[in-house]
């Protein structure tokens, strides 16, 4: 592979959305260095009063700004010159912390949810007005994204809210944030929604305790169609309706087709367009190997100067995808599909099971029909599609052994190849917690970020001999970006676009949107 050197980082650090920058948040300072040159070709400085630790630093949608979130102040700065800064106050009380903040369906909006469901609040930069929305149904930072959506297009907001023991669906205004539109879905405790990439349908689901059940809704709110479950049971499945249900509804990027899991073995392949089932994928017990089947295994062996090799080796006799036993006597084994994406050209999808952890399983859609297994020795703690393109999957594994290692798949190659980042770290060191991400650089190769808390690095999975990284042709003469250093102000100071937003106390509401009708 291609790496660059080390650079200094920090527990927030993050590539933008278009793949030209990477932002470290310091102490005193947001340093922003070009993928292309590998120079820091700009510096935020920070206003005095930013004290304690931060919770969040996020590019916005465009990446032209950042977002830096503290327990009672959010800054919003432009990422490459001075022209924009705001700041929005938040209430300094014990349950009223954030737990979530990022932007919202633009660069002018913030996203605030609060501790116990408080609130959901956007705040607009432009005309320093928020809008509060009481009782959201999520509001965990992880499970909170589950709980609103933004309309790809016309970025309406939708969001889920629960009051007096109902799920209430409001949809806002894209600009006002006004409610246009409420309902209570026909769900007893549902677990989260999303628009589909297209903006056609609004999908809910339904709590697995509840049996399956996903609801299609138009954009305005009228009930298109609900999935309860496939049809046409086998012999082997005859007490399948008695089963627990949804555990995750996924979207292919063009909006053809959805995927759901539940607790079965099987994932569901649904046609968007008129919401039936298309095919039902199922993961077999048994893998024969096939011409028209990969199966890859991780050999793990002694390296020439002491850390261990990780290789791939085809199988040629017929495997099982190793189970999970839980240690314990009161711990039980989950099942079902845990997790599943699609490749960018929604071709491909990538599933894991609760039960095979260190299995991913990868699926043509056009044929419906299993075509690579990849086993590792350890549990996969997460797996990504290359954004843009086709076929290029990521995959990171549990354990210290693993901390410094990614694992890149492309059905041309011969197995997974093995990106050993540990070795290219100051010392050799892997310390603190790790992130990687993919880079969503505009040209060939693909770009891998991976850092801790103390340095990270770019690197793409090439080989040297098949194409030059990025930053490799960036010549002196072609730098269109010098190195800025951009202040930030006191907040007492005047000048800039400042907005402040105190935090109203009341809670609103949701609006009846139907009492015209009454």
């Amino acid at each position: 592979m291609h790496v660059t050197p080390a650079f200094k980082s920090s527990p927030h650090c993050a590539p933008s959305p278009n793949g030209s920058f990477v932002a470290t948040l310091f102490p005193s300072k947001i340093q922003i260095r070009s993928v292309q040159s590998l120079e820091t070709v700009s510096e935020v400085l920070l206003p005095p009063d930013v004290t304690g630790p931060a919770s969040t630093l996020q590019w916005s949608p465009t990446s032209s700004r950042l977002l830096v979130a503290l327990a009672d102040q959010v800054h919003v700065f432009s990422a490459l010159d001075d022209g924009f800064r705001a700041t929005i106050r938040l209430p300094a009380s014990g349950t009223s912390k954030p737990t979530l903040v990022q932007f919202g369906a633009s660069d002018t909006e913030v996203c605030v949810c609060f501790q116990f469901g408080r609130t959901f609040t956007v705040f607009n930069l432009v005309s320093s007005k928020s809008v509060e929305i009481s009782n959201p149904k999520f509001h965990h930072a992880s499970s909170a994204p589950r709980g609103f959506a933004f309309r790809p297009g016309s970025r309406h907001l939708a969001l889920m809210t629960r009051a007096t023991g109902k799920d209430v669906v409001s949809i806002h205004h894209p600009v006002t944030r006004d409610v246009e539109r409420s309902w209570h879905p026909d769900t007893i405790d549902a677990q989260g929604l999303v628009w589909t990439p297209d903006g056609r349908w609004l999908v809910i689901w339904e709590s697995a305790s509840q049996g399956r059940k996903v609801l299609f809704y138009t954009p305005d709110g009228h009930l298109f169609k609900v999935w309860s479950g496939p049809s046409g049971f086998l012999a082997d499945e005859k007490d399948y309706d008695l089963g627990a249900g949804v555990k995750f509804c996924q979207s292919s990027p063009d909006a053809r087709r959805i995927a759901i899991g539940d607790h079965t073995c099987n994932v569901y392949i649904l046609d968007a367009g008129a919401v039936t089932e298309a095919s039902r994928l199922r993961h077999p017990s048994v893998i024969s190997p096939k011409d028209t089947i990969q199966i890859w295994q991780e050999q793990i062996g002694p390296g020439p100067s002491g850390p261990s090799t990780h290789a791939f080796v085809r199988a040629k006799q017929t495997v099982s995808a190793p189970t999970f036993q839980p240690s314990g006597s009161g711990t039980e084994l989950e099942v079902g599909c845990a997790s599943a994406a699609f490749d960018s050209s929604s071709s491909l999808l990538a599933t894991k099971l609760e039960e095979a952890p260190s299995t991913i399983w990868i699926w043509d859609l056009v044929s419906s029909e299993l075509r690579a297994v990849l086993i590792f020795h350890a549990s996969i703690s997460d797996f990504s599609w290359h954004p843009d393109m086709r076929e290029l999957l990521m995959i990171r594994c549990e354990g210290d052994s693993y901390s410094g290692l990614l694992f890149v798949w492309d059905p041309l190659w011969e197995g997974p190849r093995t990106l050993d980042f540990g070795s290219h770290m100051p010392d050799s060191k892997i310390g603190g917690k790790t992130q990687s991400s993919w880079v969503t650089w505009p040209g060939q190769p693909a770009v891998l970020f991976f850092g801790n808390t103390r340095h990270y690095m770019i690197a793409t999975p090439a080989r040297s001999e098949e194409t030059p990284a990025p930053w490799q042709d960036f010549q002196i003469g072609d730098r269109s970006l010098g190195k800025r250093k951009i202040e930030s102000p006191s907040p007492r100071q005047g000048g800039g676009t400042d907005g402040l937003f105190p935090l109203n106390d009341e809670l609103s509401c949701v609006d009846d949107t139907f009492s015209f009708k009454k």
